[in-house]
């Protein structure tokens, strides 16, 4: 399975959490040295706590499960 696969297997896992608060996570690419650039939507494109949940929902998740992810950028 290829990384953009796996990548978005782990956001599928995390989505219904962020779609229970009226928000949402939309994969935009994956850059050749493990850059994951994602684009909140919904209530977590607004939200003060969103910088939270993208580094300590999305990206430790992606980290912990996706070998060569490196960081994850919002857009």
């Amino acid at each position: 399975m290829d990384m953009k696969t796996q990548i978005e297997d782990v956001i599928n896992q995390v989505r219904p959490m962020l779609q229970a608060d009226g928000g949402d996570v939309e994969l935009l690419g994956v850059t050749d040295d493990g850059i994951v650039k994602v684009r909140l939507t919904g209530a977590c494109g607004s939200c003060q706590f969103s910088t939270m949940t993208l580094k300590h929902g999305i990206e430790s998740r992606l980290k912990e499960l996706v070998p060569g992810v490196k960081e994850v950028q919002a857009l």
